[in-house]
Parts: C-alpha cells; structure tokens; sequence
C-alpha cells in the first residue's frame, strides 16, 4: 500500500551556511525500503519495490524523498530509476531544494551531469532564498558546476530575493580567492550583465571594489563595466 512520512510543514528558513539538510548517519542507518535501497544504489530492489506498490515520492522526515537520498549519496543509477518512477525530477525537499541544486552546492560534477540528463531544470527555483543552482554555484566559487548549467540554460542574470544575481553572489557571497575569481571569469564571458545593480543600487564592480578584489574590478571593466561609485 502507498505511504508517505509526514511533511514537515512549510519550508524551512535556515541561513545559508545551514541551508541544506543532508542525511545524518542516524538517519542513513534508519533507513528502510526505498530510502535503504536508494543509500545503496540497489536498483533491483528499487525496481521490485516500486513494482509491489511502494510510493517513489515517500518522504523522510525533513521531506526528502529515496531521489534526494540518492542524490547525496551519489547513486546514479538509482537516481536514474527513481526519476523515472516519480515522474518528477524537479521534487523539492523540506527547505525547498532540488537535486540539481544539492549537487550544484557539493560541486559534485557527474552526479550534477546526471541530474540534468534526466530532466531536471537549471532554471528551477530552489530554496528560502529563491536561488537558483547557479547562484548556489557561483557564490561558493564552484566554477566548473557554474560552467555546466550555463551550458544547460541557466538563466544568467536571474536575481534572487536577496537582490543578488549569479555575479553579485559570486563577489558578495564568495571568499574572493581563484574559485570566485574564476567564477567571476566564466560569467562575464558568458554575457552576465556587469552592469546588474543589487537591491541596494551597487553594481558588481562596486560590491568588488568594496571588499578590494582589484582582479574582479578589473575583469568586470575589461567587459564594459561602469565605473565604480567609490
């Protein structure tokens, strides 16, 4: 008989650094049916599960379904059977977030190139903040996921609630090092708006001469950038 774990109700607002919720040990070691079969990329027992009437959307207690425990894990294959089953690879968990974007942040490139061969979306909407994987991507300075939802079709100058869009993210939000100046690289070169003002009216290349980045300030001119309020 189909079953469900309860939701917790609506969408946690946690800060960023909390943002996503993975799988404890606890929880990994309590895990049954599909959740187990999921954790341990056993598809046969996936498949003879769904096949005896298990619901593939059943959640955890933080809302996560067997798509996102597989997704942590890095289990492709099961995130392959389970995509099909739940005919929705787009499903959010209890803080809002999509597989894409869990992979997005663990800068875990294949299982990212999974989630978007079967199906997911770049341009879903995910989390408190209504980032998207690219935000999520460029404000840790993961270059190469950056790279690969650009190529997917993420929205480059989508702006998110804070006001920030994939560039500002990657200045305000990142360590100012070579991932985030990396980041900042690709993004201009992709035809981000260097010109984006945040909610605050500062553009990227004022939020970079704000904290000193010169290198960032200078790419961001070399594209066209206006100059600097300050």
């Amino acid at each position: 008989m189909k079953s469900m774990v309860a939701l917790a109700a609506g969408l946690g607002w946690c800060a960023w650094a909390c943002a996503q919720v993975p799988p404890s040990p606890a929880d990994y070691a309590a895990y049954t049916g599909l959740f187990a079969a999921a954790a341990r990329n056993d598809t046969a027992k996936i498949v003879k599960l769904l096949a005896a009437g298990d619901y593939a959307g059943i959640r955890d207690a933080h809302g996560r379904t067997p798509l996102h425990v597989a997704t942590y894990r890095r289990r492709h294959d099961a995130m392959r059977v389970l995509a099909g089953a739940t005919g929705d690879p787009n499903v959010l968990d209890a803080d809002g977030y999509d597989i894409v974007t869990i992979a997005a942040v663990a800068n875990d490139i294949p299982t990212l190139r999974v989630a978007l061969t079967i199906g997911c979306s770049p341009r879903r909407i995910a989390g408190p903040d209504g980032d998207t994987a690219l935000i999520a991507a460029a404000e840790r300075g993961h270059e190469v996921a950056v790279r690969t939802l650009l190529q997917a079709g993420a929205p480059i100058d989508y702006v998110n609630k804070r006001g920030y869009s994939a560039l500002s993210s990657a200045i305000v939000r990142g360590d100012g090092g070579r991932g985030s100046l990396a980041t900042v690289k690709r993004l201009v070169a992709a035809g981000a708006n260097v010109n984006l003002a945040d909610s605050t009216g500062s553009t990227p290349v004022d939020l970079a001469r704000a904290r000193g980045y010169g290198e960032m300030v200078a790419v961001l001119q070399g594209a066209g950038a206006a100059p600097a309020k300050n």
